[in-house]
């Protein structure tokens, strides 16, 4: 596991949005336990502001040092 998602996760859990949001690349996929995509980095900020995910991702994919594509357990 990068260390980048660690950190993501690490500050996802301490509820740090202003730690999260330079982690996530601006144009990230993000797909929920449920299937759902969603993209853009404001538009899941939005999401799980309301509903973090729980643990790590099954995947993901870095870009440039920040989480571009985003796969929660399901």
């Amino acid at each position: 596991m990068d260390q980048v998602v660690l950190d993501v996760v690490a500050a996802i859990e301490a509820a740090d949005w202003e730690r999260v949001k330079p982690l996530l690349h601006p144009y990230l996929h993000w797909t929920g336990p449920d299937g759902h995509m969603l993209r853009g980095r404001t538009i899941v900020l939005a999401r799980i502001t309301c509903r973090p995910p729980t643990g790590l991702p099954v995947r993901y994919e870095l870009r440039d040092g920040q989480v571009y594509r985003w796969v929660e357990a399901g």
